[in-house]
């Protein structure tokens, strides 16, 4: 089973980040094969339509990340609140994924806050960034404030500190049996459908 963890911040230096390598990190704990991919420096182009075209400068670009995500089994997305939004790379990110690359996978979300926010990356990826991609997110999720002080090198430093590093254990066992579930799933549904390819 292959999990890949998405750092959805552009900075260089992010807590985002911080927190997707720590989930990494007891992901591989568990024995679980990971892969992260961050958007540290906003590496992917926006969207355009010369995706749909088949445009080679497109297919150098994304094939090597399709094939990334085509072998996963489930993702951590974690998202970090910047402006009550969740940052223009990610979304870009959601919209580049339409050939079965994230399709009836489950996802935990990991919403970051510097203060006590937080809400509103959850709120906007379970809304709308799922439909054309069709990844299927977890009822639970994860919301990570004060994030400076928590998930950093070492063990817990306060009973938050802790408390979250639970509950995100938790989290990561509840994704790796929504994605052993969701294998039969695709193997046994008729989820690839060429005359439905969008949602609605």
């Amino acid at each position: 089973m292959k999990i890949t963890v998405i750092s959805g911040s552009h900075r260089k230096v992010s807590q985002s980040e911080k927190v997707a390598r720590f989930a990494e990190a007891r992901l591989q704990e568990k024995g679980l094969e990971t892969d992260l991919f961050s958007l540290s420096g906003n590496p992917l182009p926006l969207w355009d339509e010369g995706i749909w075209a088949g445009e080679e400068r497109w297919k150098t670009l994304l094939d090597p990340l399709s094939a990334r995500l085509k072998a996963s089994d489930a993702f951590v997305i974690v998202a970090p609140e910047w402006h009550g939004q969740i940052p223009s790379g990610l979304r870009n990110f959601m919209l580049l994924w339409s050939g079965g690359e994230l399709a009836h996978k489950p996802a935990l979300i990991i919403a970051v806050s510097s203060s006590i926010g937080g809400t509103y990356p959850v709120a906007e990826l379970r809304m709308n960034s799922y439909k054309n991609n069709r990844i299927c997110y977890m009822p639970e999720h994860l919301i990570v404030r004060n994030v400076e002080s928590v998930f950093n090198d070492g063990p817990a430093e306060t009973d938050a500190d802790l408390l979250y590093r639970e509950r995100l254990d938790w989290n990561l066992e509840l994704l790796r049996a929504y994605a052993g579930a969701f294998v039969r799933i695709r193997e046994d549904a008729p989820v690839f459908n060429k005359q439905f390819p969008f949602g609605m």
